[in-house]
């Protein structure tokens, strides 16, 4: 899949992903306005936006990194083992939280993304939270 088709719209996920955001958990709002209009240093995200056949909770572009802060729902999910290899393979790290890590652990979440924006977290140490691009971007 070419780069231009990552970004490309698809039929209803635009649609989908306003409904996420209207239906996020509190954390999940929690986290986005610690991140939104450039909080986090500066760094610009959005939330809820569709990559491919995907729609991912946070984005910075700039960076293409992927933060996705999720439920129990999804731990050992193979379809997320999929989606971070689909994102990976297509040049988007991704750093993954549990909802209650922040509400418990704001400033170490937070810490925890600054370090990967600024390379400080590269090599996938902690591989069940960070799952780095493998292209390289």
């Amino acid at each position: 899949m070419s780069p231009n088709t990552i970004t490309k719209r698809r039929p209803g996920k635009t649609m989908q992903a306003r409904r996420l955001r209207r239906a996020g958990t509190l954390d999940e709002h929690d986290l986005c306005n610690a991140l939104r209009n450039r909080h986090l240093n500066g760094y610009k995200f959005a939330r809820q936006v569709p990559l491919g056949p995907y729609i991912v909770d946070f984005l910075c572009r700039e960076h293409r990194l992927v933060i996705e802060l999720d439920g129990y729902q999804h731990a050992d999910s193979k379809a997320d083992l999929q989606r971070t290899e689909w994102l990976n393979a297509n040049g988007y790290s991704v750093l993954r939280f549990w909802n209650h890590e922040f509400g418990r652990d704001r400033a170490s979440v937070l810490d925890t993304i600054l370090a990967t924006l600024t390379g400080a977290l590269t090599d996938g140490a902690d591989n069940d939270r960070f799952h780095p691009s493998q292209t390289g971007q």
